[in-house]
């Protein structure tokens, strides 16, 4: 897969295109319909697909204060737009400069100039250039004037519309299944194993922690039944997974996923890349009394786990 951080690193002998435009955070069903369109008509032209996004987050830029927390870093949605069927990824520098370009000029510059549209696939909500002027009328018809095709695809399931922000609201919740179904595949976190407080090896629940980084969307606090995967051997673990901060010992400073893989004490996992599979929630964040209720809560959910993970 190539990523290209910025204009000057497209090929100048790259040729014509399919293009699709979007942030594609999350990589959702929808975003994924879009990009099969275009795998078609890439197939059907002897073309490539080539997937631009922005970095940062456009309201980053333009509305620093309402910028939402993202579901997926460049390299992740790198990964995740070339499962759906992308060749390359332009990961577009977004500043004010480029918020001020007209629809025309994005047009001009990015998908004329260089990356030499044949056609160009969006969403049909797809809104573009400066003051969002641009929709999927005026892009078809820029595209009758300078020689590619335009089309638009509804992102939706009958009454479901898949969107970013329903992943986001759904992860707030705690709700992973319904956020699992929105982008076809399981809510996952990735990151090297720290070491921690190490209570749960005190408790007999040894895990395994890795910070959540603050810019990027996790699960609510809670516990939940998942997998976790070390991501150099490929092995794979069911686990009780706990997101937050450790209410019972007046929690940590920063939020943690925390992954008890089940009935296993004997894994070494400190500066190991995993991934965190979410499955179902299991419960939310409770502040015990007591170190023994914590325990025999701790029991009932690996308990639980167990059963849901076997199901």
């Amino acid at each position: 897969m190539q990523i290209w951080r910025d204009t000057g690193d497209v090929p100048a002998d790259l040729g014509r295109s399919v293009v699709v435009i979007g942030n594609f955070d999350g990589v959702h069903l929808g975003h994924r319909r879009v990009i099969a369109r275009a795998r078609e008509i890439a197939e059907e032209r002897a073309l490539q697909v080539v997937a631009v996004t922005f970095d940062p987050h456009p309201m980053a830029v333009l509305r620093p204060d309402h910028a939402p927390i993202t579901l997926t870093s460049i390299v992740e949605r790198a990964a995740l737009l070339q499962d759906a069927g992308a060749d390359a990824v332009l990961a577009l520098p977004f500043t004010t400069e480029v918020a001020g370009w007209s629809p025309e000029e994005f047009v001009d510059r990015i998908l004329v100039d260089l990356l030499h549209a044949s056609a160009v696939v969006v969403g049909a909500n797809f809104r573009f250039g400066h003051r969002a002027a641009g929709d999927v009328a005026l892009l078809t018809a820029a595209g009758l004037e300078r020689d590619f095709t335009t089309e638009g695809i509804p992102l939706d399931a009958g009454p479901m519309v898949w969107s970013s922000t329903y992943v986001r609201t759904c992860l707030a919740a705690g709700d992973v299944a319904g956020a699992a179904e929105a982008l076809g595949r399981p809510v996952t976190v990735r990151g090297v194993v720290v070491r921690g407080d190490q209570r749960g090896r005190e408790l007999g629940f040894p895990t395994a922690n890795v910070p959540t980084a603050e810019a990027t969307a996790t699960p609510a606090d809670g516990v939940y039944a998942g997998w976790l995967r070390r991501l150099d051997t490929g092995e794979r673990y069911p686990a009780a997974i706990s997101v937050g901060t450790n209410p019972t010992f007046d929690g940590h400073r920063e939020r943690r996923v925390e992954s008890y893989v089940l009935d296993r004490d004997d894994l070494e996992l400190y500066d190991v890349e995993v991934e965190v599979e979410f499955v179902e929630r299991l419960r939310g964040m409770v502040r015990f009394d007591s170190v023994e209720e914590l325990v025999a809560q701790m029991k009932d959910d690996v308990a639980s786990a167990r059963d849901l993970l076997a199901a």
